[in-house]
């Protein structure tokens, strides 16, 4: 086989390699968001993990989908709602019929999403209870110099849907300040020119969760947390002082911090303590977690210690500290939500905006 002719392009998800032989001449992004769609999908179906064994497990129910999702080397099915309809998702009892009678999974009926104008959307959708609700996720990356002050940050977010409405609504999202985001990217079932015009997020929605937008926030953000690490060594060993401490979050707490400090390999043990959370030190890997619920409002949490050290000890920088937390309710970049209304249907639905804001790749150098 003439190699030559081929190329290969991956993406890493979950420790999974996803690849792609592709044969003619094409558009790289198109392979790369393909499989990203796959891994999602492969999400929905076996959980919001991904991994090895998942995959080994409904090896059958993977190659469905690849089946339904790719014809003769074009995307094709990529909707989890329409997917879901063709090849249920695993389940206990379908598993143990399927060993038993051999028979497949797959429906031999056509999807209802075939027969809607939207393709994305399920025809004659019908909830008992209509609602629908609206995550806003952010995470946060930046780097801190030891002087305190941020080489970059960047905030990626997310706005994830969880829709139960029946009908074909018709919705309009409205932002109070959409022009703040850059780098957006949308469902299908966006109308992109409406966006491009107004700034008006306008769509029918499919039926059940997806990911309504991807957006990115650059400039000058301030970060809620600060972290003040300060690691020295010496001939005789070395010292940890870290301090840990809220900005302003509107009164938003700080929850589920995690401190990560993965200290040299001539660091042979290390004698830590907090005054507040849980410390735990790896002698193998020699990596110290300092873990909090959250952040305390009448003392400043310190992480103290020793550090034993070989006597060839060298060091050409300090360690990175890595930070993760979760606040909620509260938006980094400053989005706001102004409405979100309702056409085409004569009911009126319950409707939840929820904003959630964590770290992402967030380091302090020391």
């Amino acid at each position: 086989m003439n190699l030559t002719k081929y190329l290969a392009i991956h993406i890493l998800r979950e420790d999974l390699c996803y690849l792609a032989i592709v044969a003619k001449e094409c558009s790289p992004l198109l392979v790369i968001e393909f499989l990203q769609r796959l891994h999602e999908v492969f999400g929905t179906y076996f959980g919001q993990s991904v991994t090895e064994a998942s995959v080994r497990e409904n090896f059958v129910i993977v190659y469905q989908l690849l089946d339904e999702m790719m014809d003769n080397g074009f995307p094709f099915t990529t909707e989890p709602n329409s997917l879901s309809e063709i090849i249920p998702p695993p389940n206990v009892f379908r598993a143990v019929v399927g060993g038993i009678t051999g028979q497949s999974n797959m429906k031999a009926d056509m999807n209802t999403g075939s027969m809607s104008m939207h393709p994305w959307r399920k025809a004659g959708v019908r909830h008992t209870t209509n609602e629908i609700y609206i995550d806003i996720i952010e995470s946060i990356d930046s780097t801190v110099e030891t002087n305190g002050m941020a080489a970059h940050t960047e905030v990626s977010g997310e706005v994830a849907v969880q829709c139960k409405l029946s009908g074909i609504p018709d919705l309009s999202l409205f932002f109070s300040n959409p022009h703040i985001l850059d780098d957006v990217s949308f469902h299908p079932c966006v109308r992109y020119n409406r966006y491009e015009q107004s700034k008006v997020v306008s769509f029918i929605p499919p039926d059940g969760n997806f990911k309504l937008m991807n957006y990115r926030v650059k400039g000058q953000l301030q970060l809620p947390i600060y972290v003040k690490p300060q690691i020295t060594f010496s001939t005789n060993g070395g010292r940890v002082n870290v301090m840990v401490g809220s900005k302003t979050t509107g009164g938003k707490v700080v929850e589920d911090i995690i401190i990560t400090i993965p200290f040299p390999k001539f660091v042979t043990t290390a004698t830590l303590s907090a005054n507040y959370g849980t410390v735990q030190y790896d002698d193998i890997t020699r990596i110290a977690k300092w873990t909090l619920s959250k952040i305390p409002k009448d003392k400043s949490p310190i992480l103290e210690g020793n550090l034993s050290t070989t006597a060839a000890a060298t060091m050409d920088s300090n360690p990175v500290v890595q930070a993760e937390f979760k606040i909620m309710q509260y938006a980094s970049s400053g989005l706001k939500v102004d409405t979100l209304t309702l056409h085409n249907e004569s009911y009126k639905p319950y409707k939840g905006v929820r904003f959630i804001t964590k770290a992402g790749k967030l380091h302090f150098r020391s």
